[in-house]
């Protein structure tokens, strides 16, 4: 649990380590897993039911609507007979590495160490229980058959007075309330309502409110192979999302929330588009410097945990292009005219003009060394065919034919170099063997229609070698020498698994598409949530989660497959043949 932000140190790090960095036990005396859990219909409120021989327990957690604090409540209810109860509350700020000072007072509980602090509110008598790691909180109880049992959890800056006590249950009602209405006004009437609308809530979820930033995930280092060390932090936003949030926003109805993320996307870039970032903190804010948590051994071992990201220095050339696509999905959506977005494009465009054949990392933020990637390559020339479309479409001002030129030479230049012939597809990079699951973007920006022999060729290389019992790999780890730069491997990349489900359909096999579809949605948690990646060989979700890319790829899949494209498909967006 971070607060008040997603990227705020924990106040619970036990995920990352044991109890003794944080944790907050609340359930049977007992003990055990819950017999059933469930979020409550429409709403992010979450249910853990147990079946004990004296009775039955629910535990309801959830966070309401961010006000002026962030709250968290837990609520204790009897469903039937009577059941011991015990909580453990065990605060540990920064990552688990600070024990707070911890002491009572009628019915609140306040732990505070440096800048932060923690008040408790409950009914229930807590005691504190002195050891040499710093203590914790401890309390037993009995429930009866409708008997309720509210805790209050909230933080607060430690310079600054405690809030007063929150009402559990009008919290309880007013969440209910906040997330029903929400998720009443999406647009999607699709067969798949249930796992696009819990897709939708878990992308509100990772929105941090008081800026529209989403974040890439909830957590950090969780491991993308169990043991190993490609452990990220993904509490940020990436840039690269905002052209695939915005589809799916402005796909489902959210005209609101997609105006709140362009005007986070704009504040964070701006300034000189050289020094535009992948990725941002959920302020807008730069500096998010990787460090290497040493007393924290990671999830079943899997270390190091690292905090920031060491990427955002990287560069990346598609996400000037994903940026200028994303502003341009928002004019064609019809959100209103932005005069300073349209600056903001001319000056990003002008960098990509000088800057397209530079050799960069790629999407995927690999750590060797700097590649003619062809996923840069043709992101860079969707970024320039959106800035013709916007003067040829829109009447936007600009120097069209330039633009146009240094498009078409981007197309030729990736067709030429990019691409191998023998094996009628492109390849991850010029010159390399391997193929990129990246590349099945290829006929959603545009570049080629979907029905060319090399979009239909590629389609079908990037299923046959990157495929694992049917899901996709970003690319293969061990090929050309490899190409990340780091040590071990990883499960199946979901959201690519979802981009095969759009190429699919858009090469006509809608069939085969709709099966892989359904698939990936038995993927999901029994709460309907997807992380990062995918163990096909274990049934196990690895890396950090919820995922909003996963999440996205979901809602954008369901909506494409609700288009009939007709026989041969049809692109997204306006191709260009050469």
């Amino acid at each position: 649990m971070c607060l008040p932000r997603f990227d705020s140190p924990a106040q619970f790090a036990a995920l990352l380590g044991d109890e003794r960095h944080g944790t907050w036990r609340l359930g049977p005396a007992a003990g055990g897993e819950c017999t059933r859990r469930r979020y409550l219909p429409g709403t992010l409120v979450l249910e853990s039911e147990w079946d004990l021989p004296g009775g039955s327990l629910r535990v309801i957690d959830f966070m309401p609507p961010r006000g002026e604090r962030p709250d968290v409540v837990r609520v204790v209810e009897g469903i039937s007979g009577r059941v011991p109860v015990a909580t453990t509350l065990r605060p540990r700020f920064d990552y688990g590495n600070v024990a707070p000072w911890v002491t009572a007072a009628g019915d609140r509980v306040h732990a505070v160490a440096g800048p932060d602090a923690l008040a408790l509110d409950t009914p229930v008598a807590m005691e504190f229980h002195a050891d040499d790691q710093g203590g914790e909180l401890r309390a037993a109880f009995t429930v009866s058959a409708g008997e309720r049992v509210p805790f209050v959890l909230v933080h607060h800056p430690s310079h600054v007075a405690a809030p007063g006590p929150v009402d559990a249950g009008d919290a309880l009602d007013g969440t209910e309330s906040f997330w029903r209405e929400w998720i009443s006004r999406s647009t999607y009437d699709g067969p798949w309502a249930e796992p696009v609308e819990r897709s939708l809530i878990t992308l509100k979820a990772l929105t941090y409110a008081p800026t529209g930033g989403i974040a890439a995930a909830a957590t950090t280092s969780l491991p993308e192979e169990l043991g190993g060390t490609r452990n990220w932090d993904y509490r940020y936003c990436w840039l690269r999302d905002a052209a695939f949030t915005l589809q799916a926003l402005v796909g489902t109805g959210y005209v609101d929330e997609a105006r709140a993320w362009r005007e986070w996307l704009l504040r964070a870039v701006a300034g000189d588009p050289a020094d535009l970032q992948i990725m941002y903190g959920l302020d807008g804010r730069r500096r998010l410097p990787e460090i290497i948590l040493d007393w924290l051994p990671g999830f079943e071992g899997s270390g190091p945990v690292r905090i920031g990201n060491g990427a955002v220095s990287q560069l990346q050339l598609d996400v000037w292009g994903e940026t200028l696509e994303a502003l341009d999905l928002a004019r064609t959506a019809g959100l209103e005219a932005d005069d300073d977005a349209w600056r903001l494009q001319r000056t990003l465009l002008d960098f990509l003009e000088g800057h397209w054949q530079d050799l960069d990392n790629s999407l995927w933020e690999v750590r060797g060394p700097r590649r003619a990637f062809v996923h840069s390559r043709f992101m860079a020339w969707a970024g320039m065919n959106s800035a013709v479309r916007a003067v040829e479409q829109y009447g936007l001002e600009g120097p069209v034919d330039r633009w146009r030129a240094v498009r078409d030479t981007i197309h030729a230049d990736v067709c030429e170099r990019g691409s191998d012939a023998r094996r009628n597809t492109f390849t991850q990079f010029y010159g390399s063997d391997g193929v990129d699951a990246a590349l099945l973007l290829m006929g959603h920006v545009g570049f080629l229609p979907w029905d060319d022999p090399r979009m239909i060729g590629t389609v079908e290389a990037v299923r046959r070698e990157l495929s694992h019992d049917g899901f996709l790999l970003r690319y293969r780890t061990e090929a050309d020498g490899r190409v990340d730069g780091l040590p071990g491997s990883e499960a199946t990349f979901l959201v690519c698994s979802f981009w095969l489900v759009d190429a699919l359909h858009g090469i006509g096999r809608r069939a085969e598409a709709v099966a892989l579809f359904e698939r990936l949605l038995g993927v999901r948690n029994d709460l309907g949530l997807l992380s990062e990646e995918y163990d096909p060989a274990t049934g196990r979700l690895l890396g950090n989660t919820p995922q909003a890319f996963s999440h996205l790829g979901l809602v954008n899949s369901a909506l494409r497959l609700g288009l009939d494209l007709g026989p041969a498909g049809a692109p997204a967006r306006e191709a260009v043949t050469a």
